[in-house]
């Protein structure tokens, strides 16, 4: 039985898919299957594959079903005859032991179902996302406020992101980032694959909160450091994305928490996240409007002989 089965969804990321295949397959001491799912990338990230790493097995699908639909197409080609499976975004970069380190870490604690690392962004500093509690209405309430932001040590208010603890302690925790999930397979056999309903955000957190309802921990290891570019295809398709976290979070509170909250509540919840969602896309529009605007205006001043 070999350690880890890895599995990588890749959409229009092509120079850093190249980067995290050739930090994993660098890996010491692990075992290893990878098997790259391609969304139907227009980059050339699928010949990329087959020309510089035929050793991972390619799944070209004709379409883009989005990140939960894509991470299944992997693990049920893969399957759970693994030690451990491992969801892994092409915009990561390991260090050499980073793998070993994390196999490690599961064999010392059959407990933990799930297993997050540290994820550094470019600058050094956390990705928050490494460490989240569920967003339950109070906690999404915190955040949308700007409470969490206001009282990031606080442990009422901080609690979204969980800014109040130490970023290199171990910690038991709701959920760790989908850029690096480590899974026990007996784990996910018993919750089930990801809800392919989530197109691109939701699901990780989704998935964690069905495997910690059957009594599995979800932990946070800062014993793992990997280095995460963050956002590299959502920065390409911007409007796209944030339609989705947008409806990836009604859906996540119409799925847990809708059903135990009053119907005054939840309709306020509700409106809440939909008039977010229109000013978030107001935000993009306005901000690729005048993208355009300046693009333009140079063109034109190059052409008239100001520049």
């Amino acid at each position: 039985m070999k350690d880890l089965a890895i599995i990588i969804v890749s959409f229009d990321v092509r120079n850093r898919l190249d980067e995290c295949l050739r930090s994993v397959f660098g890996s010491c001491d692990v075992s290893l299957d990878v098997c790259v799912v391609d969304n139907a990338s227009s980059d050339g990230s699928a010949a990329l594959v087959r020309d510089r790493h035929p050793q991972a097995l390619l799944i070209e699908s004709p379409h883009n079903g989005g990140y939960a639909y894509a991470n299944n197409l992997g693990l049920r080609r893969l399957g759970y005859g693994y030690r451990y499976l491992l969801l892994l975004n092409p915009d990561t970069r390991l260090g050499p032991d980073d793998l070993a380190r994390s196999v490690a870490f599961m064999d010392g604690h059959p407990e933990v179902g799930i297993m997050g690392p540290k994820l550094v962004r470019e600058d050094g500093s956390l990705d928050l996302a490494a460490r989240r509690s569920f967003p339950t209405p109070a906690v999404a309430f915190y955040r949308m406020a700007g409470l969490s932001r206001l009282f990031p040590r606080s442990r009422r208010f901080g609690r979204y992101n969980l800014t109040f603890l130490d970023p290199d302690q171990t910690a038991e925790v709701d959920a760790v980032a989908g850029a690096f999930m480590l899974l026990r397979p007996l784990a996910v056999e018993q919750a089930g694959l990801l809800d392919e309903r989530f197109f691109l955000y939701g699901e990780d957190l989704d998935w964690a909160l069905r495997i910690k309802n059957l009594r599995w921990k979800v932990v946070y290891y800062p014993g793992v450091s990997v280095l995460h570019y963050k956002r590299e295809s959502s920065r390409r398709h911007r409007r796209r994305a944030t339609q989705e976290f947008y409806r990836s979070m009604r859906l996540f509170f119409e799925k847990h928490y809708a059903a135990t909250t009053s119907p005054p509540l939840r309709l306020a919840i509700l409106g809440a996240i939909r008039l977010r969602g229109w000013l978030a896309q107001a935000t993009v529009w306005l901000e690729s409007f005048r993208g355009v605007e300046h693009w333009a205006s140079l063109s034109l001043d190059r052409s008239s002989g100001l520049r």
